[in-house]
């Protein structure tokens, strides 16, 4: 079980309120928390800041949830993302869910249901240490897709016109921000962090070391 003081919230809202309340609640948790009225200044601090779970509003004008979601992803695929909206229609929720949210609360938020659910997140969520992993970059991101597919580096190289010696060291440092030693770890670590559905993937194919 972690240790929710030493867990950091970040959440994204545009209503002012709205932030102030999560942040009265969430405290109560004893974690520390970060707000943000816009999504872009959320993901410029995500890259230089620890997150272990990020509670984000899915209508926004500047970026809505599941962009910021998608960003999330791609760039810290550790860290869980937990959607609130005003708006609780099913399609929405479907949507945040295959995006990669772990879960979905409508406004008015019940504040025992969003501190419930809150703890069970992070007491449950199996996240990278994150003083190992920092975020990915755009081509680690793609590089790290690419050996998900099965591909090798020879492959990888090819198909984003870099040497095959830069695509070893791009997938070396996604590695060591993934916190696995190994092809085979990593495509674990992707589907345990939900990048990938191996039950999905034809046949037995893993991906190549070379």
């Amino acid at each position: 079980m972690c240790d929710l003081a030493r867990q950091h919230v970040f959440v994204v809202d545009d209503e002012v309120k709205v932030l102030e309340a999560i942040a009265e609640t969430l405290g109560s948790l004893g974690v520390e928390v970060t707000c943000f009225v816009n999504p872009i200044e959320c993901l410029e601090h995500m890259r230089r800041e620890k997150c272990d779970l990020l509670v984000a509003d899915l209508k926004m004008p500047e970026m809505d949830g599941i962009e910021l979601l998608t960003n999330v992803r791609r760039r810290t695929p550790w860290v869980p993302v937990l959607v609130v909206t005003g708006y609780g229609d099913i399609p929405s929720a479907v949507r945040a869910i295959k995006a990669g949210a772990v879960d979905f609360v409508e406004k008015p938020l019940d504040k025992r249901s969003l501190l419930r659910i809150v703890k069970t997140i992070l007491e449950q969520s199996d996240v990278v240490d994150t003083s190992v992993g920092k975020p990915l970059t755009t081509i680690q991101a793609k590089v790290l897709e690419l050996v998900i597919d099965g591909k090798s580096n020879r492959q990888i190289a090819d198909l984003l016109n870099r040497s095959v010696r830069t695509v070893e060291v791009h997938r070396a440092h996604v590695m060591e921000k993934l916190g696995v030693g190994s092809a085979i770890d990593l495509v674990k670590r992707a589907a345990s962090l939900g990048l990938v559905d191996l039950t999905a993937r034809h046949g037995s194919q893993e991906p190549e070391e070379s």
